[in-house]
């Protein structure tokens, strides 16, 4: 009997890729773009291939590959023939800079890094030593890998042995932002991705494979990775790739031409959606007409995840397109969405109830349940958690408490057993759906001449979206003006990723401190600072 017949084997690859082929489903469309599609036949030689010529440049089991890449399907290609050949694929955010991609590289010890041709330049003004990495390969959506690589890639074989590996084998990485500003490197099992799919993606969603999946929020995202990628692989449906950014009028074409089923985006997107029809509305002089056809005509449920979404989005999607959105909750460590509202069984505003298969509890200070209505730390158990963070012991104990996670966030129950979202436990924000550390831009804004010392909290719009707001004590000779304000975003804006800078700047006398000299931001976040005159 061979090592790939036996109980323990188990690639990732083989069980999203090679058993929809065993099943009959080459012929079916995996992946729709603007430019072609791509049927499961034509995925799996494009894997096969990816993963012979990485192979031959001398990536084995367990070397890291770092995948710097937009939503195009060879952004899949790589992924995939990673973990086929036992190598640990690493997706990273899109939307950081130069320093941050020198960190993950050097944190990771990654070998090989796959970089869209947009997102090359990002690499090239890398200022610092990348001691580990040893091969990049450039990627471009319609011509695929670019020489050396393509070379490789041309004269690799169509098939491939898999590596033998087994559930518990380290199957990808993702990183998460911490407290500190320090990412963290969140690994993750082999089928892990299977027991989300399960779990959330059959179980909530009822995916079947005639769902076509289109998803807002990039693959690079855990939530996206899903959404956008092995979900619809997982029941062997189709998935819509855009590797523009996720803008209004961008998601109102893809749907109209694609004819999705299932919608994936986040409040702050939602919104906008919602704007942007209406300012359509104004210039045509037309009423909105919910039983008129329209491009969510295909969709048969809409999900949101990222940041809680506003119960008056909802309502007002609802009233617009009469869909649901079901807004949930995941987390990078968690692999996916593990409380979510769910069809029949939706409170707006509400994060919902657990997914099946995930176990959840609310405990205080000293990891006692509370009772039901009152504020706690919200734990939540299940498979499909990470193992540990790379390198960050201490936060893994912190974090990963035994069987249960630690999510950092505060919860309550209400009496009809729905979660609700008090706020973080530490100072984490979110912004656009992504976490933003106030001690990074803290130590952004305090590198200018003007600023003595700054906070940074998050502070809900009209919409009640979160975003960023600064707190900023100044330096003696210089004077509060919404001049100053509009520079000190101006600064932030162009040192680190667009969605980290402070929407609002708001000049005090000085910040709370605790009795250790530590800042005070919950008390920013409250009425009453003292502004400066």
């Amino acid at each position: 009997m061979s090592n790939l017949e036996t109980p323990e084997f188990f690639n990732a690859a083989d069980y999203f890729i090679d058993r929809n082929i065993r099943q009959g489903k080459g012929h079916k469309v995996a992946i729709y773009t603007e430019y072609r599609n791509y049927t499961y036949s034509d995925l799996e030689k494009m894997i096969n291939k990816t993963a012979n010529g990485m192979r031959d440049i001398g990536i084995r089991i367990e070397d890291k590959v770092m995948i710097l890449m937009l939503d195009i399907p060879q952004f899949y290609a790589i992924f995939w023939a990673s973990i086929k050949i036992g190598a640990v694929p690493i997706p990273v955010n899109t939307m950081l800079t130069p320093s941050d991609y020198e960190f993950y590289l050097n944190d990771s010890r990654a070998r090989l890094l796959a970089v869209s041709e947009e997102l090359l330049p990002l690499i090239n003004d890398i200022e610092g030593d990348l001691p580990y990495l040893r091969d990049i390969i450039v990627i471009s959506e319609q011509k695929g890998a670019l020489i050396p690589f393509k070379q490789k890639y041309k004269g690799a074989a169509a098939t491939i042995k898999t590596a033998f590996t087994t559930h518990d084998d380290v199957g990808y990485w993702l990183y998460s932002s911490g407290s500190t500003g320090s990412p963290k490197g969140a690994i993750h099992s082999q089928d892990d991705m299977v027991v989300t799919s399960k779990a959330y993606g059959q179980g909530v969603l009822g995916l079947t494979e005639d769902d076509i999946c289109f998803s807002a929020a990039r693959l690079f995202f855990a939530y996206g990775l899903g959404n956008g990628m092995y979900f619809p692989l997982s029941v062997g449906a189709s998935a819509v790739l855009s590797p523009t950014p996720p803008k209004p009028d961008i998601m109102f074409r893809y749907l109209e031409k694609f004819r999705p089923t299932i919608f994936f985006g986040i409040p702050t997107l939602y919104g906008q959606m919602l704007e942007y029809q209406d300012r359509l509305d104004k210039e045509k002089k037309e009423k909105p007409d919910p039983d008129a056809d329209h491009v969510f005509s295909s969709v048969r449920i809409c999900v949101s995840a990222g940041e809680a979404l506003p119960a008056d989005i909802y309502h007002r999607w609802k009233k617009r397109y009469g869909l649901d959105i079901l807004d949930g909750i995941g987390s990078t460590e968690m692999g996916h969405i593990f409380l979510s509202n769910q069809p029949g069984a939706i409170r707006p505003g509400s994060t919902g109830k657990p997914v099946p298969g995930y176990e959840l509890k609310i405990v205080d200070d000293e990891g006692v349940q509370v009772p039901q209505g009152e504020i706690g730390t919200l734990m939540v158990h299940g498979d499909s958690a990470a193992q540990f963070y790379w390198r960050k012991r201490e936060k893994s104990r912190q974090t990963m408490m035994g069987e249960w996670i630690n999510t950092g966030d505060k919860y309550y129950i209400d009496k009809d057993g729905f979660y609700w979202c008090a706020g973080r436990g530490d100072d984490m924000l979110k912004s656009g759906g992504i976490w933003v550390s106030p001690l990074e831009v803290e130590n952004c804004l305090d590198g200018h001449e003007a600023v003595f010392e700054s906070a940074v909290v998050g502070y809900k719009d009209e919409k009640g979206l979160e975003k960023p707001k600064a707190f900023v004590v100044l330096r003696e000779g210089f004077k509060p003006s919404e001049e100053l304000a509009e520079e000190l975003k101006k600064w932030v804006l162009e040192r680190l990723a667009k969605f980290k800078y402070p929407r609002w700047v708001e000049f005090v006398q000085e910040l709370p401190k605790s009795s250790t000299g530590k800042t005070q931001r919950f008390k920013l976040r409250q009425e009453g600072v003292e502004k400066t005159t």
